[in-house]
């Protein structure tokens, strides 16, 4: 099966180098491992878990910007964790730091298996926008076919953290929220990567010159 070609003496393009590798993830883990460390040092204060996250966070963010990120990102990854931590601090309850978290994970889910229900699968739309594609990958029927299948298995990695996220929750189990948040950040995230680009690669027909080359159907 084709797909698309690198050119000689250039490494296989793959969905993880396209969309990018595991320093967001990391970034996202940093704060959650702080806020668990600050409440169990400090006697489970919520309080003190919550400065602790939000200033891993700022420290995060600084040292991104410094190195060249992009501000938007930065700002949003900001604004999740204090975010979190207002929840935490709003109710007393550890556990809902965790809540923004589950939330998202459950309207991925649905917004994901939506985009494959209405043929907009969203990982086609992710990696047409990266490709500067638009919306053309959409007109060739292969690729549309390739991309929906595909996208399930992102459907599938947002249920996996609900699985394992709404019983921690409901225990009020902070410690383990905490180890299972990192353990379902970079390595699903990277799990989910490798599965959904061989559902890419083996949805593809043989022949097709593979996702920067969208064969359009005729009008």
């Amino acid at each position: 099966m084709t797909m698309t070609e690198p050119e000689k003496g250039t490494r296989p393009e793959t969905l993880a180098s396209l969309l990018g590798g595991g320093r967001g993830a990391l970034d996202a883990s940093l704060p959650v491992a702080g806020f668990v460390i600050g409440w169990l040092l400090t006697g489970r204060s919520v309080l003190w878990g919550s400065v602790v996250a939000v200033g891993i966070t700022k420290e995060v963010a600084l040292w991104r910007l410094r190195t060249g990120a992009r501000p938007r990102a930065v700002l949003i990854g900001l604004l999740a964790v204090t975010a979190s931590a207002l929840v935490a601090l709003r109710t007393g309850r550890a556990e809902d730091f965790f809540l923004i978290q589950i939330f998202t994970n459950a309207a991925s889910a649905v917004a994901w298996a939506l985009s494959i229900v209405f043929r907009w699968p969203l990982l086609g739309v992710v990696v047409g926008t990266v490709l500067g594609q638009k919306a053309r990958w959409r007109r060739d029927p292969a690729l549309l076919r390739a991309y929906s299948r595909a996208s399930w298995v992102w459907v599938g990695q947002y249920l996996v953290r609900l699985v394992v996220f709404l019983p921690l929750w409901a225990a009020g189990q902070v410690a383990a929220l905490g180890v299972a948040r990192i353990a379902l950040t970079w390595p699903l995230i990277a799990a989910c990567l490798g599965a959904s680009w061989w559902v890419l690669r083996r949805s593809l027909p043989s022949g097709h010159p593979g996702l920067r080359h969208p064969v359009l159907a005729a009008s």
